[in-house]
């Protein structure tokens, strides 16, 4: 009887090992958290040189898009790269509701860039007349 409670011991520690493992730590949950910023804060990172991408299709992008911003669709961000800037470019990107967006801003993570940031969606940015230098 011992031995059976020692492996049902066993058994419980191993599945609690495996099921630790399956979710992320704190610390790599703040990272992934960190990409997401909000709207005033993103804008102070627009006047101070970031890009910003919108991610968005070229119909999209045309019928309206945040002032200074690039069109790079989310599915073409990987091959387009020098439109992005150097590993160390500070990046912004949005899309309409935050999917492509959050799909883009990981492309980029994994290709190297250090400075990404997700808006979300682009109704996150500022309302009014906020203007960037072009």
């Amino acid at each position: 009887m011992r031995k059976a409670t020692l492996r049902r011991l066993a058994l419980a520690l191993a599945l609690l090992a495996g099921c630790a493992t399956a979710h992320p730590t704190p610390e790599e949950s703040a990272a992934a958290e960190a990409l997401r910023i909000d709207g005033p804060t993103a804008f102070a990172l627009a006047q101070r040189g970031a890009r910003i991408i919108d991610v968005r299709r070229p119909d999209e992008y045309a019928a309206g898009h945040i002032p200074g911003a690039v069109n790079i669709p989310y599915d073409e961000v990987a091959v387009r790269t020098s439109e992005v800037g150097s590993l160390d470019t500070e990046v912004i990107v949005y899309c309409r509701t935050g999917r492509r967006s959050a799909v883009a801003a990981e492309t980029l993570v994994e290709l190297g860039y250090r400075h990404v940031h997700d808006l979300g969606p682009m109704s996150a940015w500022p309302a009014g007349p906020q203007a960037l230098p072009q």
